[in-house]
């Protein structure tokens, strides 16, 4: 099945976003429950190189399909899941990362390193960790997963929270999310 990129961000409207996250068909992860598990050998590293046995996976479909059957548990752990077995993962950080942002007509939208688009809001909030001096941002994905934004979206994003009079925050579908570290 051939895969079309998405359009740049910079250059879609919110209308086009949405439209192309509602045609993003998922596997339905959270509907599967597994008794098999297994571990997969694999590593998500902090970076967002997806890693299988030590070598690193040089293939996009590969690393989109997989990243499609990702799901966190409530302890924190990582799984590849599909309807037999659930393999456990390695993730060093974020399962995603955020690697550019658009403001538009009240929302920030988000394109992960795997051509995904997110909007950030109820369903999809960000988060801040880490300290004055190092803070570290993330979007909720899905089924627990996250994507840490990188340095060059974290700058766009924070560039946006400096133009508010009243503190460092940014909004999103009408959700407010301080960039300030919890």
């Amino acid at each position: 099945m051939p895969y079309d990129e998405p359009p740049d961000l910079a250059a879609m409207t919110l209308r086009e976003i949405t439209e192309v996250i509602e045609a993003h068909e998922l596997p339905p992860v959270d509907r599967w429950n597994p008794r098999d598990t297994a571990d997969s050998h694999a590593r998500i590293a902090a970076d967002g190189t997806w890693f299988h046995e030590g070598r690193e996976i040089t293939r996009p479909a590969m690393i989109r399909t997989f990243s499609s059957l990702l799901k966190r548990d409530r302890k924190g752990r990582h799984w590849l899941v599909t309807p037999e077995c659930k393999q456990s993962i390695e993730v060093e950080d974020a399962a995603f990362i955020a690697i550019d942002t658009k403001v538009l007509d009240g929302a920030l939208a988000f394109r992960l390193n795997t051509d995904e688009l997110v909007i950030a809001g109820p369903d999809h909030p960000l988060r801040t960790a880490g300290d004055l001096d190092t803070p570290s941002v993330y979007l909720m994905v899905r089924h627990g997963c996250e994507a840490k934004l990188n340095r060059s979206t974290w700058l766009q994003l924070a560039h946006h929270a400096l133009a508010n009079d009243d503190g460092f925050w940014v909004e999103s579908q009408g959700e407010r999310f301080s960039l300030y570290p919890e």
